[in-house]
């Protein structure tokens, strides 16, 4: 009976102990700062640039993610009618994908981690592709063709980006440091936009940080999209004005040169 009631004190010494051992994961440190986290759209905005810097443990890998809101988007599907003539004959509806989507890892993302792994956190084309609803779509075949064609829009408005390496490392403070730095598109709307880096170990996500970057228009830029949306007639009637003075303008230049030959 003694014997019985040692070996239960000795094994509840050992679960106490065990609660308090330390685990390397959970005392892991990562951080991340946007630099530039508050564009302004004006007169002059031709696009910007983000920085994420912040610190990581040495021995993970790293993606940075850049998100919008998630949303419902719509694309036209052209095609031929009557054999010559090319016109809108589809819509298809795009569900749960944002607006702007931009990666960038140490690694190819399909090397770290397994598809429920990426599907988990929707990281990489794949993983937004299986995230995403699209319709109308006859089946799996014709959703991943569509989807395609999505992302290719996408890229080339500059909205979506998935490239590997553009890290660089250092210490600070006997910190392991990382920085990167995304080219910002002028044609990304205003709006909040998410930062999320993820430290990888072992083909699991170890660590996340967030950080949050703000578009917004200013001055002359932000009363003329009010006004456009709030009083259209007013808005319209600015427009008119506005392009008779230039052309009234250009009028002058013209006489002043002696005119057209």
């Amino acid at each position: 009976m003694k014997t019985t009631f040692k070996t239960l004190i000795i094994a509840a010494a050992v679960l106490v102990l065990a609660s308090f051992s330390p685990i390397r994961e959970a005392s892991a440190e990562l951080t991340a700062k946007a630099n530039h986290d508050h564009i302004t759209i004006d007169s002059f905005y031709h696009g910007s640039e983000v920085s994420v810097r912040g610190i990581c443990d040495p021995d993970v890998e790293l993606v940075v993610k850049i998100t919008s809101p998630e949303a419902h988007q719509s694309l036209k599907e052209k095609g031929k009618v009557g054999g010559f003539l090319w016109m809108n004959v589809g819509t298809l509806e795009i569900k749960n994908t944002p607006n702007l989507y931009m990666l960038r890892d140490t690694k190819d993302v399909s090397k770290l981690m397994a598809s429920e792994e990426l599907d988990k956190y929707i990281i990489g084309y794949p993983a937004l592709s299986r995230h995403a609803e699209l319709a109308p779509v006859a089946d799996a075949a014709t959703k991943d063709k569509w989807f395609g064609e999505f992302i290719k829009f996408k890229e080339h408005s500059k909205l979506f980006e998935s490239t590997d390496g553009g890290f660089t490392f250092g210490d600070s403070g006997g910190k392991h440091t990382y920085y990167m730095k995304f080219a910002w598109p002028y044609q990304a709307p205003p709006g909040g936009y998410l930062v999320t880096v993820y430290a990888i170990k072992n083909g699991k996500v170890m660590e996340q940080a967030t950080s949050k970057v703000l578009v917004e228009q200013v001055g002359v830029v932000k009363y003329l999209a009010n006004m456009a949306k709030n009083n259209g007639a007013l808005y319209g009637m600015f427009s008119i004005l506005a392009a008779l003075g230039a052309g009234f303008g250009v009028g002058l230049v013209f006489k002043k040169g002696g005119g057209a030959h």
